[in-house]
């Protein structure tokens, strides 16, 4: 067994986790965390692959685009109204 090996595992290990968390926590925000790490953890196993432009174009568009969306659109919601169940 290589290095290589237990990079992958561990990377993987990580981003089964984390998806797990995305789907478990009640909290957003801790949801959002976790989504980018799955996103991380997929692209370092890109880099592993030799496949460096897709690991930084998944970077660049899901990491730095949608969390940074989901970001804004949970900062710009009121969180009163969100707990209430009112509109």
């Amino acid at each position: 067994m290589t290095w290589e090996l237990f990079v992958f595992l561990f990377l993987a290990a990580s981003a089964l986790i984390s998806a797990f968390f995305v789907v478990d926590s009640k909290e957003i925000v801790h949801s959002v965390i976790a989504l980018a790490t799955c996103f991380i953890s997929i692209a370092c196993m890109f880099v592993m692959l030799s496949a460096e432009f897709v690991a930084i174009v998944q970077i660049l568009v899901y990491v730095g685009a949608v969390v940074v969306v989901i970001l804004f659109g949970i900062m710009l919601t009121k969180r009163e109204i969100m707990e209430s169940g009112k509109r």
